[in-house]
């Protein structure tokens, strides 16, 4: 939609990676399991190790779903920016190519307790 303006309009967007002392946001998502509505936006720093997110924020995050203790966090089918992709657990965020705003997806087959089909 256009912007109709009686002067110049010059935007700035506000969450821009500098805005987030050495952090950034990065997006994570369940598919198929519908106990959560929207992809988790989590803030962190780009040097955490990619294991580090999942045993940390992200188990946390999902543990309310009845399938979440069942995971096995190597076996999951991942995606990254939509692209099958298969994460270095060792490596930092930055190592396995997760930079600002980067949408995580993953699946765990057989795991469906709450699925979308």
């Amino acid at each position: 939609m256009a912007v109709a303006a009686i002067k110049e309009y010059t935007a700035v967007p506000r969450d821009l990676v500098a805005n987030f002392h050495g952090k950034q946001l990065v997006y994570a998502s369940w598919d198929r399991h519908l106990l959560f509505a929207a992809p988790f936006l989590l803030c962190v720093p780009p040097e955490m190790p990619f294991g580090e997110l999942v045993s940390g924020p992200l188990s946390m995050l999902v543990q309310a779903d009845p399938d979440a203790a069942a995971i096995d966090w190597h076996s999951v089918a991942w995606l990254k920016a939509n692209q099958p992709w298969v994460p270095d657990f060792a490596a930092s965020l930055e190592a396995n190519g997760i930079t600002h705003k980067t949408q995580l997806r993953f699946r765990t087959p057989g795991l469906n307790s709450l699925s979308a089909a």
